[in-house]
């Protein structure tokens, strides 16, 4: 194949950015179609790209004969069916993070996609920002020799009550911000994350009492002996902040900013600088790096770089954080035996 034509299941705020990346900035693409549970954001998203098919299900998209991989950004609890009817159809899938909200169904959708011999991407898409594919390259060279400690931060600025409310649909913080950090740990220090011990609270929104909550810190242990710790907070209000940094035994990298620009302004009053407002606006050039590669990794036959299993591990540090925040112990993550992707 020269073009790859693709459909995209959900598109909202995340959606909607890899809609357009396909549609005007990833060679090799092809945006064929949309659908969205909200069918007039779909149409609406069509009309604004100039695409013809637009649909109310994922169901609907796949059947389109001209569809040979879809994106899905829909929420998490609605990811599963939406795998297993693109698998079913023979499309290749890039599914945005959390893979699943469970250990069971991100084992079923393993095995929907390995059944039916296509490809599962998963979008943890800060693997393709250009500070942390350094920092990565950097720790591969033992620039910081043996990795002794993993800590890393996200912060949003504000959140959804009613979102983060909904756990059974979008999941708690572990799953949906936290992910990326467990992410991350696992892909920088080349290990498996076997033990962790949460902590969460619910002091900024109290509203998501008992249920959810808005903050949430992890100690992780690794199984190579290495520890670390991953913060996470969906209501910061000074703005977007997310900061890593790995410290070894010869030495440590530090990966992150808050600042939107390279100025600081020093007066009289004191000094100030602009902060980045949101993730869209940090992790623009990862969103279309990503998006660039499972297409071109597509049509050159190669495997996903960031494969199902690795998202199903995050997963499963997500669920172990939860439970050992909820019986307030250490608890040991269920890591997956299986080699498919």
């Amino acid at each position: 194949m020269k073009e790859l034509g693709v459909g995209v299941i959900g598109v909202g705020e995340m959606g909607g950015r890899h809609a357009e990346n396909l549609r005007r900035h990833v060679p090799g693409a092809k945006l064929v179609a949309v659908a969205d549970a909200k069918l007039d954001r779909a149409r609406s998203v069509a009309a604004e790209l100039d695409i013809d098919s637009f649909y109310e299900s994922a169901e609907a998209l796949v059947s389109h004969p001209d569809v040979q991989a879809v994106v899905i950004s829909s929420p998490p609890g609605f990811h599963l069916p939406a795998i297993q009817a693109a698998a079913a159809a023979g499309k290749h899938i890039l599914c945005e993070k959390p893979l699943t909200l469970t250990l069971e169904d991100a084992d079923a959708a393993l095995e929907a996609v390995h059944k039916a011999g296509v490809s599962l991407q998963v979008g943890h898409m800060r693997r393709y920002d250009p500070p942390y594919v350094e920092a990565k390259k950097r720790i591969e060279a033992g620039e910081i020799g043996q990795v002794v400690i993993f800590k890393s931060i996200g912060r949003d600025p504000e959140s959804s009550i009613a979102a983060a409310s909904l756990v059974d649909v979008n999941g708690t913080l572990f799953h949906d911000s936290s992910s990326h950090e467990f992410d991350l740990a696992r892909w920088l220090t080349s290990d498996e994350i076997v033990e962790v011990h949460a902590y969460a609270a619910a002091l900024a929104i109290p509203e998501l009492k008992p249920n959810a909550f808005d903050s949430g810190v992890v100690n992780l242990r690794f199984a190579g002996g290495a520890i670390g710790n991953v913060e996470s907070f969906m209501h910061a209000r000074y703005g977007y902040d997310v900061r890593t940094e790995i410290v070894g035994t010869k030495g440590a990298l530090q990966i992150g900013h808050i600042q939107q620009t390279p100025l600081v302004s020093l007066t009289r009053s004191g000094s100030a600088c602009d902060l980045v407002s949101h993730w869209l606006v940090r992790f623009a050039e990862a969103y279309l790096r990503e998006m660039t590669d499972f297409v071109q990794n597509i049509l050159a036959g190669r495997p996903p770089r960031v494969s199902g299993l690795d998202g199903r591990q995050s997963v499963a540090v997500a669920v172990a954080a939860v439970q050992s925040c909820r019986e307030s112990r250490p608890v040991k993550v269920s890591l997956a035996t299986l080699t498919r992707t």
